[in-house]
């Protein structure tokens, strides 16, 4: 069973103008993908193509092996999106809130149970939503995106205005799905979020897609310096070679003690998109 997202040339255009040039991404089964670009890149208008709200111009997009233009209920009932417009019922409780969707999707009376205690909101069942916290709407969300126990989940900004505490939270819920087998579509503008959970991402910029692979081996392919930069205890930095002598220097300063932290100089995804594109992600 094809649990994968498969697109090839999308392009889309409104009255003229080209929200999306040429974009080919393929995402595995299994596979946590992040979508990363500044506001008005067309990450949104992407996924709404992809689950079929919007149809694209031009180009071929398939889903969980169907053509995004002719998704049935089939289709949706496999799919889990957590976007930026929570949708919940700000006076319902936590629990009539999942068992509203639950019965929507067809789903067992345990399903908001299980899902509730999924992201450790059970204990939080009776409260209403208007009294939830940023961090526990966001994980009542995600709680009614996994609700049907998806094939592929869509996540956009699922961390956005969170404290660090509640992000590793979320990051953990997310890793599980993928340890299930999940498909996991992810849009950040976090680039730390990025580069710890993504298996691949693709840098978006003006509708195209500037960059795309392991967060990790780009940062290194735009590694232009090649260096290591030594912290001392004495507070001083140095900056060396990545080559024999430089190792030989490494050697030297971590045998007299005088060493703090080593670090390579590889940038970050942030310096590679501003690199590309001459612009931020802000």
């Amino acid at each position: 069973m094809n649990n994968g997202i498969h697109m090839k040339n999308i392009v889309k255009e409104f009255g003229g103008h080209r929200i999306l040039n040429g974009i080919e991404i393929k995402i595995e089964k299994g596979e946590i993908f992040g979508l990363l670009g500044p506001s008005g890149a067309g990450k949104t208008t992407l996924i709404k193509i992809l689950t079929g709200q919007l149809t694209q111009t031009e180009g071929e997009a398939e889903l969980l092996g169907t053509d995004t233009r002719r998704l049935t209920d089939r289709e949706y009932s496999r799919i889990g999106m957590m976007l930026d417009n929570t949708g919940l019922y700000e006076r319902l409780n936590c629990y009539d809130n999942l068992l509203l969707f639950a019965r929507i999707y067809g789903l067992s009376g345990d399903k908001p149970q299980e899902a509730l205690k999924m992201v450790g909101l059970w204990e939080a069942k009776g409260q209403t939503v208007q009294k939830l916290s940023k961090g526990m709407k966001q994980r009542l969300v995600l709680a009614r995106a996994m609700i049907n126990g998806p094939d592929i989940l869509f996540l956009d900004e699922p961390t956005s205005g969170l404290d660090p505490a509640n992000a590793r939270g979320i990051h953990r819920l997310i890793q599980k799905q993928r340890e299930k087998g999940t498909t996991v579509f992810l849009t950040t503008h976090n680039m730390e979020e990025a580069e710890k959970l993504c298996d691949n991402i693709a840098l978006l910029c003006e509708g195209s897609i500037v960059e795309y692979g392991n967060p990790g081996e780009i940062c290194r392919r735009y590694n232009h310096q090649n260096k290591i930069c030594l912290s001392l205890k004495n507070g001083k930095q140095i900056l060396l070679e990545n080559d024999s002598n430089g190792a030989w220097q490494v050697y030297n300063c971590l045998k007299e003690g005088l060493v703090e932290a080593i670090h390579s100089t590889e940038p970050n995804l942030e310096t590679v998109f501003m690199e590309l594109t001459g612009r931020s992600f802000e």
